[in-house]
């Protein structure tokens, strides 16, 4: 059983709309929507909390996402890279999760409440300080359909 396939790199920057200037200018990278809300998270400890989440995907493959910087969690920006993580989709989150805890690579924070395991996505920190994201694979269609695109012109 294996992930089906790497789709992202996710990189924690200070100013969201900064970050996507630059990066169209130096790589001609063009950006879907831009996207803010709540989310709830859980980290490894069960500790749950309410963040704001701001975020863009680039529009072609593999794709870039930008997530604004958010002090007291692990979106922050350091003085070493802000690359933070590698996306992977997965068609069974939890046994991947699991798989992943089980190979010493422990979860580090997962969305939802509660003690159940993960639904949507789930990072794990690998002990060389690689952060992976597994995305549940159910999540690829509205991603393709909302996130991936360009926004419309008037």
């Amino acid at each position: 059983m294996s992930l089906t396939e790497y789709f992202h790199v996710g990189i924690v920057v200070p100013d969201l709309e900064a970050a996507q200037a630059r990066l169209t200018e130096l790589l001609g990278v063009e950006w879907g929507p831009v996207m803010v809300n709540d989310i709830d998270i859980r980290d490894a400890d069960g500790v749950e909390r309410v963040v704001p989440n701001k975020i863009c995907y680039s529009t072609a493959s593999p794709y870039l996402e930008l997530i604004e910087e958010v002090p007291g969690t692990p979106w922050v920006c350091n003085e070493h890279s802000n690359l933070h993580h590698i996306g992977v989709f997965s068609g069974q989150l939890v046994h991947h999760s699991d798989r992943f805890h089980a190979a010493q690579c422990p979860l580090e924070l997962t969305d939802g409440t509660g003690d159940g395991p993960p639904v949507m996505w789930a990072y794990h920190r690998d002990p060389l300080g690689v952060r992976i994201e597994i995305v549940n694979d159910e999540l690829r269609p509205a991603m393709e359909q909302f996130m991936w695109r360009a926004p419309e012109t008037p």
